[in-house]
């Protein structure tokens, strides 16, 4: 099982999310939520505890829990920004659909 970090999204979590809110490094989840079942969230990790999974790459980390590594198994995290938007986009081959709007997804 492993979640695979691009360099923008190692260089958003080293720069952002550690640097100025401390912590060490970015919490990946998902949660139940929105029109079409789950959403992913995004979170400081202040440690890694005995459910989660670490998963390194570009000197950035990332934690992730079991439950929630089932469902984000292969996944790629990136960080984009279209405009004034920037964001965490999750590329996960789990995903079979997702709403109009974006936020939610199921497996």
């Amino acid at each position: 099982m492993a979640i695979t970090l691009t360099e923008n999204a190692a260089k958003h979590i080293r720069n952002s999310i550690v640097a100025k809110r401390g912590g060490m490094g970015l919490r990946l989840g998902v949660r139940k939520v929105g029109c079409s079942g789950l959403a992913y969230t995004f979170d400081v990790a202040e440690a890694v505890g005995s459910d989660d999974r670490l998963f390194e790459a570009h000197d950035a980390k990332v934690v992730v829990d079991q439950e929630a590594l089932r469902v984000l198994d292969g996944s790629t995290l990136d960080f984009v920004r279209d405009g004034f938007k920037e964001v965490f986009k999750v590329e996960n081959p789990n995903a079979k659909s997702q709403c109009g709007c974006g936020e939610s997804f199921n497996v």
